[in-house]
């Protein structure tokens, strides 16, 4: 959408009172959204013992071991003073290993332990769980999850925006 129909849109939204209802929030239909993604990933990890972004951490780590925490932090969008104490906690769990980069020691690198890397034969089958929770076939969810992608893409570019 161009900026003048941003604009002439929203004024339009600015005199209608129902634009402000809960049920017309986008910004609410996915924050509940997400939380009931949480509550359905919240039990599938529990056997795992990891929290939702421990296994995102660890999905990020069994596409591709060995990776500084800024680019787990990219991959994840987040930032480091949100990653460290993270990793510290799955370090402490014997998942992960982290050593300084030798040719730069403000790097941190973060590698799979043998039980982190053991623990993937488990998440193996949270993929096709959550496909069954969903209940809706691997096309729809691919259209939703590529549609989500581009909307969180053009939030992150107007948040970027001065």
């Amino acid at each position: 959408m161009g900026s003048n129909n941003c604009a002439m849109g929203l004024k339009a939204v600015e005199s209608n009172i129902d634009s402000l209802r809960l049920d017309n929030q986008l910004c609410f239909t996915l924050y509940s959204t997400s939380l009931a993604m949480n509550k359905v990933y919240r039990r599938l990890l529990k056997p795992l013992a990891l929290t939702y972004p421990q296994y995102l951490v660890m999905v990020v780590l069994w596409e591709k071991n060995s990776l500084l925490v800024k680019d787990i932090g990219e991959r994840l969008f987040l930032d480091s003073a949100t990653l460290t104490p993270l990793l510290k906690r799955m370090e402490a769990q014997d998942l992960v290993c982290r050593t300084r980069d030798l040719s730069d020691e403000r790097q941190v690198i973060i590698t799979l332990t043998e039980a982190g890397q053991a623990l993937r034969e488990k998440a193996l089958a949270i993929p096709d769980i959550l496909l069954c929770a969903v209940a809706c076939d691997a096309e729809i969810l691919s259209l939703i999850k590529r549609e989500l992608e581009a909307l969180r893409s053009r939030l992150m570019q107007f948040a970027d925006t001065p």
